[in-house]
C-alpha cells in the first residue's frame, strides 16, 4: 500500500518545524488572518481544540503586549507552547466546568477552532463528527464573544455547511467559507469565517 501524502512531511510541515511551530496547521490560520484581519493587537483570544498548540503560538507571537491567550484541548500543549499571557485547560469543552473557566477568562474579542473529530475512514460518520465541533465552536463564539468580536472554524466538506453559514449570519454581520492554500490538496476540510459579531 503506498504511503499517504499525510505521513510524509511536506513543504508546510519542514515550514512549520523549521519556525518552530508543532504542526503545519498554522499557515491555514496566517492566511485566514491575512485575508480576513482577523488579529487586533491586545486582544483576549480563544483557542478552541488547541493541541498540540501551532494556533496558540501563532497568536501568542503576533497578538502584543496586553493581550491573552486562552487554549483548551483534551490533550497537552506542546512543551515548547509557553507564554507568560497563556492560560490552558486541558478538559472537554463540552463539559460545564471546563465552560465556567473559559467564561471566566473572556469576554473574547476572538474565537478560532482547528479542532478535528477522530477520524474513522467514514467520510459520512466523520463528517458528522466535524459538524457537531463546529456547532460547539459556534456556541462558544455566540456566548463569549464580545460584540464586534470575530471567529473561524475548521469543518470537513459536504457537510450541512448552508445550515451553519445561515445559522451563524444571525450573529455575525458577515459569514463566508474559505480553504487557505495550506490546506492538503486532498483534505476535505475548509473553514467557516465568522466577522463582526452583531
Amino acid at each position: 500500500m503506498a504511503d499517504s501524502s499525510y505521513e510524509k512531511p511536506d513543504f508546510w510541515s519542514r515550514k512549520a518545524f523549521s519556525e518552530g511551530y508543532p504542526a503545519r496547521s498554522v499557515y491555514k490560520l496566517k492566511e485566514i488572518d491575512e485575508k480576513f484581519g482577523l488579529l487586533k493587537k491586545s486582544s483576549v483570544v480563544l483557542d478552541l481544540g488547541a493541541a498540540p498548540g501551532s494556533w496558540t503560538v501563532f497568536l501568542l507571537r503576533n497578538l502584543g503586549g496586553g493581550s491573552k491567550v486562552v487554549s483548551c484541548d483534551l490533550n497537552p500543549l506542546s512543551k515548547s507552547v509557553k507564554g507568560e499571557n497563556l492560560v490552558f485547560f486541558q478538559g472537554d469543552l463540552n463539559e460545564a466546568s471546563i465552560r465556567e473557566k473559559i467564561k471566566a477568562e473572556g469576554p473574547f474579542d476572538l474565537v478560532v477552532c482547528d479542532a478535528a473529530p477522530l477520524t474513522t475512514g467514514n467520510r459520512t460518520v466523520d463528517t458528522a463528527r466535524s459538524e457537531g465541533l463546529v456547532e460547539m465552536a459556534i456556541y462558544y463564539a455566540q456566548s463569549m464573544l464580545k460584540k464586534g468580536g470575530n471567529f473561524a472554524v475548521k469543518i470537513f466538506q459536504n457537510g450541512d455547511q448552508g445550515r451553519l453559514l445561515k445559522n451563524m449570519r444571525d450573529i455575525f454581520t458577515q459569514a463566508k467559507g474559505f480553504k487557505p492554500v495550506a490546506c492538503r490538496s486532498e483534505s476535505f476540510e475548509t473553514y467557516l469565517i465568522g466577522l463582526n459579531k452583531k
